[in-house]
Parts: C-alpha cells; structure tokens; sequence
C-alpha cells in the first residue's frame, strides 16, 4: 500500500472514533465526491452506495461506462475499510459496533460481475457481516441483482437489495436487510412545501411493509433537500439517499446548514 495512503488511513480512523454515527444516512453515488469514502465516513454516514462494472475482468466503479483511469472496487473501497477496521479494533466506527452498510449497484452482467466480486470479498472475509458471523461491513447487491446466486454462496458474504414486491417472498433480514424503490413510484411531492395526504399514506404504508419484515427502506431519486429530509423520516424511511453529504450531517446532528 502506498505510504500516503497508509498516513491517511491512520490519521482518519482515530477521528472516526469520535464521529457521531448516522443511522439514517446514506451516501449516493458515494465514488462521484472528492475523496470516496472517507468523506462519507468523516460525516458519520452509516450507509454507501457504489456503482460497479466488470470490464476486462477488472471491478471499476462508475456511474456511466468507466473510463481508463476508474478505480477498482476493491482499491477504492475494499482495501481501505480492511485497514481502518484493522486499525479500529475490528470496527469501521469503534465507538459504534454496528456494520457499515456498502451497497454494490452491478451496472454490467450480474452473473458475471457477482462471481468477479465474490472472488474479490472472499479474500476479506473476516470484514463482512454473515448470518453466523458478526464482522464491521454488511455489503448488499443492488441493480442487476443475481439473486439466486447471492443467496447459493455457501459462505453469505453479502445480501440482496429488495424492492416492494421482494416483501412476502420469505427472504429473512439476513438475505435482504435493505428494501429500496424509486421515489418517484411513491410520491408525486416536489419536496416544496407539503406532501398530499394520498403520497404520505403511500410512503407510510410501504414502510410498515418493510419493516414488518424488520427490513430498512429507502428511496432513491428523492428531493434532496432538508425539507423531504425530515419528511421521510417521520415517515419512516430508514435510509436517506444523498448526495449532500456535509449538509445531512449537519441536519441530523441538529446544526444549522
């Protein structure tokens, strides 16, 4: 590992130590700031979010098709999370022994990408969580979900994204700890003002839903202001998908933006 990155690992994960954790927040399109992941866990966010093709055999993370200079997931995420939780007594957070979140969104061929990623997770495996085991990283598959692949891993290194209508099909907390859907499927709200009573019936209902099955929710494509923020909550969605990371910090710690 390169000796910056070393020094940055170090400083960062004694501050984590302090950083109040975000249960409700995270971290959208997380790749796309200025430094991945460690500008979302120097804002406490509990939960990140990347997007992952499988090009020439190589994990590259990007929205749209990678260019030659993306990074791969396991250098831009695996490897530092593996550091910081050697370095925080076995916790991304050591103050908090709750599991980050990473949710990898496949982009490309879900069989193959999922088989590519499973060769990648499978030499950290004392960093994910399992039905058996309790470790400091639940990674779940969002996007082109192979789900009967996901669920065949005889060693369950990671768990499935849901959608609504994943509820009532059996699949434990453990499987699909995660239930998501597009916002816009929900609500007609534009986040100004207040939402009608028929929108905030449907986005009540659906969270009752998925945590019935003690399940998160969460919705992405939402409004992304302190308005919706606190709407969706009250509601009861667990997650808010962002891409303000300082901004949700602030509001979910009660400071002023």
């Amino acid at each position: 590992m390169k000796k910056w990155l070393i020094i940055f690992l170090f400083t960062h994960s004694i501050s984590y130590s302090q950083t109040h954790v975000h249960v409700n927040a995270h971290a959208h399109n997380d790749y796309e700031h200025r430094r991945p992941l460690f500008d979302a866990l120097e804002n406490g966010f509990i939960s990140i979010e990347a997007d992952v093709y499988l090009i020439d055999g190589k994990l590259l993370v990007s929205h749209d098709h990678p260019s030659a200079d993306a990074k791969t997931l396991e250098s831009l995420y695996i490897i530092p999370l593996d550091s910081i939780r050697k370095a925080n007594g076995g916790w991304i957070y050591p103050a908090h022994t709750i599991p980050l979140l990473i949710m990898i969104d496949i982009k490309s061929n879900a069989e193959a990408t999922f088989k590519a990623i499973l060769k990648v997770l499978s030499m950290y495996e004392a960093c994910f969580n399992t039905p058996t085991r309790q470790g400091p990283i639940q990674l779940f598959i969002s996007g082109n979900r192979p789900i009967s692949l996901i669920r065949s891993d005889p060693k369950h290194l990671s768990a499935i994204d849901g959608r609504p209508e994943d509820l009532g099909k059996g699949f434990s907390s453990d499987v699909m700890p995660v239930v998501s859907e597009n916002y816009k499927k929900i609500m007609k709200w534009n986040g100004n003002g207040s939402p009608s009573k028929e929108d905030l019936s449907n986005l009540k209902a659906l969270a009752v839903k998925v945590h019935g099955e003690n399940k998160k929710l969460r919705l992405w494509g939402i409004p992304d202001n302190e308005n919706t923020w606190q709407i969706l909550l009250d509601a009861g969605v667990d997650l808010i998908n962002t891409d303000k990371l300082r901004e949700l910090n602030l509001f979910l710690t009660g400071k002023k933006i």
